[in-house]
């Protein structure tokens, strides 16, 4: 008899990875910053990204990390589940993140990391048509997320917060 053990994949800032059952997929920093899990349930494949900022077009960078932004890390990671052999009619996706790490006495909207990710990543798997299943956003704390896609489930560790999974 065989005992298949579950291999945990991190993936770290500005980064993204992908993994088949039995593995899990882990994320942690998530201040300001969103893990995104997109997933086909029936095919047990999934793809997590660590997104930083909502927007790459703001960079003055000419190497830029695609995977930093979240314009550009989902349609990568969407696309490529796509080509490992998940059906788009059956991507779904889970996020937890987006915190606002710090507090600011002005109103200027580019202090607000975590609130833009949150918008910027919603958008874009908006416009891909993958609904978010669950969430786990906002807040002030900092998390680390894993995906077990055996499961499907998100566990999600919440600093001073304990643990839920969504």
């Amino acid at each position: 008899m065989t005992i298949q053990t579950n291999e945990i994949i991190k993936v770290g800032i500005a980064d993204l990875k992908f993994a088949k059952s039995p593995d899990v997929l882990r994320t942690s920093g998530l201040g300001s910053c969103v893990g995104v899990v997109v997933y086909d349930s029936s095919l047990n494949i999934a793809g997590m990204s660590h997104v930083m900022l909502p927007d790459s077009s703001l960079s003055k960078r000419s190497d830029l990390n695609e995977l930093k932004y979240a314009d550009t890390a989902i349609p990568f990671l969407v696309n490529q589940l796509l080509r490992d052999g998940a059906r788009k009619f059956a991507l779904k996706a889970k996020i937890a993140g987006g915190a606002q790490m710090f507090s600011f006495s002005s109103s200027n909207d580019m202090l607000r990391v975590g609130a833009r990710n949150v918008e910027a990543v919603k958008q874009i798997l908006t416009e891909y048509r993958i609904p978010i299943i669950a969430e786990d956003v906002h807040g002030n704390s900092g998390r680390t997320i894993e995906f077990n896609l055996e499961t499907n489930m998100l566990k999600i560790r919440t600093v001073s917060q304990g643990e839920t999974e969504i």
